[in-house]
């Protein structure tokens, strides 16, 4: 792993990415890493755009906010517009092909569509899983936490009652991730 990782997973109020994020950190913290984790979202909460950032580090992380990610998450057409201009030429960018549809900005490098909404309604029958999709694709492309920590985070975090059903999207989208093939931007 390199020293230090800046996530920002971005999406619509309601996607469960804030939960996302907090599980996020939370497998970092199971492999021995300092993490943080932050989270921003407009006054309508559900249906504005939001975000959840997580540093990820070997060492002490003194400030807690993402600038230009080193991984960048998309889960909605508007949260990459409003986000995606804070990014660097090689950021690991991952997006909900089932949701956004059209990228703009200067961003000439490689991406990931992964159609993880998609895949969640397939593999669960609800699309409320998505945000614990995306974290199994983002374990599966950049390996950012192990599948162990990141499994154990889940269960952790998730209602009594839906283990099942998480960890069968969470097996869909490290699959999803394992396989995704990047593609060229511009």
């Amino acid at each position: 792993m390199q020293q230090k990782w800046d996530l920002r997973l971005s999406g619509t109020g309601g996607q469960g990415l804030i939960l996302g994020g907090i599980i996020l950190a939370s497998a970092a913290v199971v492999d021995g890493y300092n993490a943080v984790q932050s989270q921003s979202y407009g006054p309508e909460a559900r249906g504005g755009a939001s975000k959840a950032e997580v540093i990820i580090s070997t060492e002490a992380i003194f400030y807690p906010k993402v600038g230009d990610a080193d991984i960048f998450l998309a889960m909605s057409q508007a949260a990459y517009e409003k986000y995606s201009g804070q990014i660097k030429e090689e950021t690991i960018i991952i997006i909900d092909s089932t949701l956004v549809k059209e990228l703009k900005g200067a961003h000439r490098g490689k991406y990931y569509p992964v159609p993880i909404t998609g895949l969640a309604k397939k593999e669960t029958g609800r699309e409320m899983t998505a945000n614990i999709v995306a974290l199994g694709v983002i374990m599966g492309i950049t390996h950012v936490v192990s599948e162990g920590a990141l499994k154990k985070a889940v269960l952790a975090r998730i209602p009594a009652g839906t283990e099942e059903l998480n960890m069968k999207a969470l097996n869909a989208g490290i699959q999803a991730g394992i396989t995704a093939t990047p593609s060229q931007a511009g």
